[in-house]
């Protein structure tokens, strides 16, 4: 595993032994981030494993980028989403691929960097974007939302039962400029019960709306079946139940030959299984990782491999 003590990728061995890493094989990391995962891949390829790196934030990328400076003849990367994953694959030979990784969720950089704003336990400018050169920030949708837009994305995508509670503390208090400010509003407008910080939610959805990223899943997901070679697996770990929820229904969808609905009594869809999914309860860190790295213990892995039904 990487040594670098500041970043503790996830699942790190689960993922990789799921993914069956092997010698000459070829690979798509669609959320390097720091290059955790990646530098297991390169790793566990050599000698001739080729590896495609995929990542929004440049920042990130550029940082996994001279941490695998040792593997540069052995991996591409690319800034952008991987929703469009599919032609940056394409465009650079990775069209049939022995395994795919995401790593949903932000990364330690971004959480730890008060500049990014993506948490409310460092002050600094209320932020969010995975990419902050590029879209609408989280200060523009806080303070130009309607309120019943930003109660109806909070309890959404954050599950907050007190969303419009919350939604209208945030519009009664704009301006909101700081991740401080706004973590004040909501937990005045909650106040501390459990054992989640009253804004975590919020935070949460706030972050997921800016990003776009359930939608970003949900079209990146079904571009993997034509990149994956048959007996190639898909692997994905998230951080929260919208994410897994994706990925289960995704990965059950994809494992059934017919997904009609059940009052038909004839198949009408001419739909074939292109997954058989190695994991029908999602893998989670042990005790050990979760004392080491406490990001991990929301951590859920899914794996499937691929069929060899056409794309």
């Amino acid at each position: 595993m990487p040594s670098d003590a500041q970043h503790l990728p996830v699942l790190y061995e689960s993922a990789l032994a799921l993914l069956e890493v092997c010698a000459g094989g070829w690979y798509i990391d669609a959320t390097c981030g720091l290059g955790g995962h990646s530098h297991g891949i390169l790793e566990r390829s050599a000698p001739g494993g080729r590896l495609l790196m995929i990542d929004r934030d440049p920042q990130a990328l550029a940082i996994a980028e001279e941490r695998l400076a040792g593997y540069a003849n052995r991996f591409e990367s690319h800034c952008g989403s991987f929703s469009d994953m599919a032609v940056v694959a394409e465009e650079s030979g990775y069209n049939q691929v022995d395994g795919i990784l995401f790593d949903l969720g932000v990364s330690s950089l971004q959480l730890d960097e008060p500049q990014r704003g993506f948490s409310f336990l460092h002050d600094g400018p209320l932020d969010m974007r995975m990419n902050p050169t590029t879209g609408a920030s989280a200060a523009d949708l806080v303070n130009h939302a309607e309120e019943s837009a930003l109660a109806d994305l909070i309890y959404l995508y954050g599950e907050e039962r007190r969303a419009r509670r919350v939604a209208r503390a945030i519009v009664a208090a704009r301006p909101l400029r700081s991740t401080a400010q706004l973590a004040e509003v909501v937990d005045r407008a909650v106040g501390f019960s459990g054992k989640i910080h009253p804004a975590t939610r919020t935070f949460q959805a706030l972050r997921i709306a800016t990003n776009s990223e359930l939608d970003e899943l949900q079209r990146a997901l079904p571009q993997t079946l034509r990149l994956l070679k048959p007996g190639g697996v898909l692997a994905v770990i998230s951080f929260h139940s919208l994410e897994d929820r994706i990925v289960k229904q995704f990965m059950q969808r994809e494992s059934q030959d017919c997904i009609c609905p059940p009052e038909l009594p004839v198949c009408r869809c001419d739909h074939h299984a292109m997954l058989t999914r190695l994991t029908r309860k999602p893998v989670i860190a042990d005790e050990a990782e979760v004392a080491a790295n406490p990001r991990a213990r929301s951590a859920k892995l899914r794996a499937a491999r691929r069929t060899e039904a056409a794309a």
